[in-house]
């Protein structure tokens, strides 16, 4: 994968941790980011993204999210990140990443703002490629 420029930060949101391990092993094989940031849930991901006191990271350029998740699913944490108005001028791309391929939840992401791409899991190379050289 050809990256001039290396995202600053992206954050995965999913509550598998083996998941989580596998997508963070393909993002860091690619060298395209400085840094990755795994959040168990969407309230876990909105409490960093609106987290004053993380000097040690930038705000993520991507996050990929999955659907599923205890505590805040993927659709709770879009209607509440949407809601925020700081959001609203965030350059934030936004990937649900999901294993489900259910045309209603792909047509429900699509209309979502933010929201660049529905993809089904697992990450691949190929798959991350296409969101870099599309949306970077």
């Amino acid at each position: 994968m050809d990256t001039k420029k290396k995202l600053p930060c992206i954050l995965l949101v999913d509550d598998d941790e083996v998941t989580n391990f596998l997508n963070q092993r393909v993002i860091e094989y690619y060298k395209i980011t400085e840094h990755v940031e795994v959040k168990l849930n969407g309230k876990e991901a909105l409490d960093f993204l609106t987290n004053k006191d993380q000097a040690d990271h930038s705000l993520p350029s991507l996050i990929l999210l999955d659907i599923n998740m205890p505590v805040m699913d993927g659709w709770e944490f879009m209607e509440a990140y949407n809601q925020d108005e700081r959001n609203q001028k965030k350059k934030i791309n936004i990937v649900m990443l999901s294993t489900s391929n259910n045309p209603e939840d792909i047509q429900r992401a699509a209309n979502l703002p933010h929201v660049i791409a529905f993809k089904t899991k697992p990450l691949t190379s190929e798959m991350l490629e296409e969101i870099v050289t599309n949306y970077f």
